[in-house]
């Protein structure tokens, strides 16, 4: 109950994370000019002044909105000025005011207020009942909190007044500005109490929780340290003694190592618990070498070792230049890789798989990359895996488990981040026991291979920051899942003027280091080099290319050590000297054209290829025969051509009842090697239809495409493949579907201008630019031909 509200006018002070109840002596130090008119006004005065709280203990100059509006009127007991302009004041609470209106600003806050003067008769029954379960609570919470001095409770136990005994309660409590303010504006006692009942419930739930936690902490520090006290004593023991447990000390020296790895905690526990097991497990158990083999297997590991990527893009250019010829595109990915990683700092280690036939530098380029980047390179080769353990690893509980070849190959690197190549992915295999390419999808996936889990080391290890380099040499091969985690980069082969400059560069010096020559040994000229290119090897790569030089090199060592030349000088003329008949013939394939021969281009694991389809027809009752061991796409693609002849016959001038009174043979050479694909089909149908009409084929254009039963011609794969293949075979012309033109961006520009491309739609375009018509008058008929194949059978 209030005993009666005075109004009067009185300095103000703001208090900052600070409140004054009724009754309630404390001193605080005032600092800012305004506070410190404030108490210079009131000591003028009657020694009174208002105290209320800031919303916000950060603002420095207070506005009215910010300072709440009830407040204390305090008595000023002492002032005391300390250094730094600060003043120190002692105040005590006298009974609440409510501030009705500011009527001064400036040089200090002066307001009107209205003062509630409480009554000081005793509590009442229901008064009682709340004061007495506050001061219960109270009791608790002092017990709990040991920064409030049993005095209090004898203090407050003596107050008799209900209001007065909330204020001081609420005065001892650690609690927030806001809920202190709530208990002085809360005017009735009743409500008063009940308030501080609630807060009092919560504030000893607080202290309970924390008092459990302490008591957990403390615990488990007791254990430790009186773990690490026995096993003190144990080792003073063993000093005096002068003899130590050998398992004892080697498990203390696991538990370093592991240390010294700086692992997560969880990693440590488990790590821990096998050291602790190898120091309980007698030393003639078998179980023995296991924990101990897995325990020298997990501190071995590059948990947190890596080295610092070199981000000069000069430097890198130039170390990817010196080590290869050619292959911009791979080159400009890992430029492209270190310049991101330069400006975001971290990037996430592209997957790559470089594609192409053997011998085109898919291995080598790979430890260039390494060097360029200043990484360790680890090679693992995956030809003939098929085990899904070579991948993951074996259970520990097999008899010589071991990890498998991810984890060797990071512990053989030494650091988390080498350039780990996994040459010949697409040569795996599958069996009972697993699929490796399966296994490997969770190594090349860059949101899965952060927490790579192999089965014998049984913990996650990061691969994240490594950087995977797959080679294949064909693509269908891989499965899907496994190929979509990898940025696919082709390396189709090389030009005829690039494998001269590899062979200057690269092939010839190595090749006379090697065999103990010197530079002034062994010259080969320009000239020799392409008649080696030309005549004595046909492929994609420079494997054989180098060979041939290193046959060079050989004869010539012999020559020197017999004494009979120092110096040798290869040109074009002696290379068959040395090397023998050419075996291969540079130019066109025939030196004629022929009737049902047609230059057909074809893509290999080996890298682009020619071929030379024939056809021809005999006497029988309509039969189509093919050989040379064609698959199922390239014999269906055999017969949408016969049926596409048959369906134009009239029109390209055959016997429409060819298919009744002739049988049709269409043979592809090298018949011992698999053929399969759809892009013989215009070859095969320009084949058959020379061969049927009688008129030549054009020995100097080559060709590629699919066809359709109504000789629309469809596009195909491996055209760089198959154009560097026309170019090393020296073919001119070539007819390539119109939807592949895009494809020329990738050959290389000195290649496309010596050849002519002539891009067709259909196969009345192919015949118009492929088969010449025949020098004599009419089109003879198919008899004729079918007679001049029956001499030529009879005279053999």
């Amino acid at each position: 109950m209030e005993k009666g509200k005075l109004k009067r006018t009185l300095p103000l002070l703001p208090l900052r994370g600070l409140l004054v109840f009724p009754h309630m002596v404390l001193h605080f130090d005032v600092g800012r000019d305004k506070s410190i008119g404030a108490l210079e006004e009131a000591m003028v005065g009657d020694e009174k002044i208002v105290l209320a709280a800031q919303k916000d203990a950060r603002v420095d100059f207070p506005m009215p909105e910010d300072i709440y509006g009830t407040g204390t009127v305090a008595k000023i007991k002492q002032l005391l000025k300390m250094p730094g302009d600060t003043i120190r004041v002692l105040v005590e609470g006298l009974h609440r005011a409510k501030i009705k209106e500011y009527i001064q600003y400036e040089p200090f806050f002066k307001v009107k207020i209205e003062e509630i003067v409480e009554d000081d008769v005793g509590a009442g029954p229901e008064e009682e009942a709340l004061m007495r379960g506050v001061m219960s609570l109270f009791e608790n919470y002092v017990n709990l909190n040991r920064k409030i001095t049993p005095d209090a409770l004898v203090s407050i136990g003596n107050l008799r007044q209900p209001g007065r005994f909330a204020d001081a309660i609420a005065s001892y409590l650690n609690l927030k500005i806001e809920d202190k303010q709530l208990i002085l504006e809360t005017l009735d006692i009743k409500d008063r109490l009940s308030f501080l009942f609630e807060i009092l419930t919560r504030e000893i739930e607080i202290l309970e929780l924390e008092k459990r936690i302490n008591n957990r902490v403390k615990k488990q520090l007791e254990k430790s340290q009186k773990e690490y006290y026995l096993r003190e004593q144990i080792k003073a023991i063993q000093q005096e003694l002068g003899e130590q447990d050998e398992r004892v000390a080697e498990a203390n020296e696991y538990r370093n190592k592991i240390k010294a790895l700086n692992l997560p905690q969880d990693l440590e526990e488990k790590m821990m618990k096998e050291v602790d097991r190898l120091e309980r497990t007698p030393p003639a158990s078998a179980e023995m070498a296991v924990i101990r083999n897995y325990l020298d297997w997990i501190v071995a590991l590059p948990w947190n070792t890596a080295t610092e990527d070199i981000l000069d893009i000069k430097s890198a250019q130039e170390i990817l230049d010196e080590g290869h010829y050619g292959l911009e595109k791979v080159k400009e990915r890992i430029l492209e890789f270190l310049a991101v990683r330069k400006l975001a700092g971290t990037t996430k280690a592209p997957i790559l798989c470089l594609a192409g036939p053997p011998g085109v530098g898919k291995t080598s380029l790979a430890r260039s990359i390494a060097k360029a980047m200043g990484r360790k390179f680890v090679r693992v080769s995956l030809g003939g895996v098929r085990d899904e353990a070579e991948i993951r690893g074996h259970r520990r509980t097999y008899v010589g488990a071991l990890p498998g070849r991810i984890i060797q190959g990071m512990k053989h690197a030494g650091t988390k981040n080498p350039v780990f190549l996994l040459d010949e992915v697409d040569k795996m295999s599958v069996d009972f026991r697993g699929d490796p390419a399966a296994a490997l999808l969770e190594v090349l996936d860059p949101e899965q291979n952060h927490s790579f889990s192999d089965h014998y080391i049984e913990l996650p290890f990061d691969l994240s920051k490594v950087l995977f380099i797959t080679t294949a040499n064909a693509l269908y091969n891989i499965p899907r899942p496994l190929l979509d985690r990898m940025e696919v980069i082709s390396i189709p082969g090389y030009t005829e003027y690039e494998k001269l400059q590899i062979a200057k560069l690269h092939l010839i010096p190595r090749q006379i280091s090697e065999h103990g020559l010197k530079p002034e040994n062994l010259v080969i000229l320009d000239e020799a080099i392409i008649k080696i290119i030309r005549n004595f090897t046909r492929e994609a790569g420079v494997r054989n290319l180098e060979r041939e030089i290193a046959s060079i090199c050989r004869k010539v060592a012999k020559s020197v050590v017999e004494g009979e030349k120092t110096t040798v000088e290869v040109d074009g003329a002696m290379v068959e000297k040395f090397l023998g008949a050419p075996r291969f013939h540079y130019g066109v394939i025939e030196e004629t054209d022929q009737v049902g021969v047609a230059t057909g281009l074809a893509w290999t694991e080996m890298g682009g290829d020619i071929l030379n389809i024939e056809a021809t027809v005999m006497k029988g009752k309509g039969k189509l025969i093919l050989t040379g061991k064609l698959g199922d796409v390239m014999q269906e693609s055999a017969h949408a051509g016969y049926t596409y002849v048959r369906s134009k016959a009239e029109e390209l001038g055959i016997e429409e009842d060819f298919h009744e009174k002739y049988d049709v043979h269409i043979h592809v050479p090298e018949g011992a090697i698999p053929k399969d694909g759809p892009s013989a089909g215009i070859t095969m149908a320009c084949a058959l239809i020379s061969a049927l009409s009688g008129r030549p084929v054009d020995r100097t254009v080559a060709m590629t495409g699919e066809i359709t039963l109504r000789g629309r011609v469809l596009p195909v794969g491996g055209i760089k493949e198959k154009v560097l293949a026309a170019h090393r075979a020296g073919i001119k012309t070539i007819l390539l579907p119109e939807e592949n033109i895009k494809d020329l961006e990738e050959v290389p520009q000195n290649v496309k201008e010596e050849l002519c491309f002539i891009f067709v739609r259909t196969m009345d375009e192919v015949i118009g630019k492929a088969i010449k018509p025949l020098p004599e008058k009419g089109i003879p008929q198919v008899q004729e031909h079918v007679d001049d194949m029956n001499n030529l059978f009879t005279a053999q």
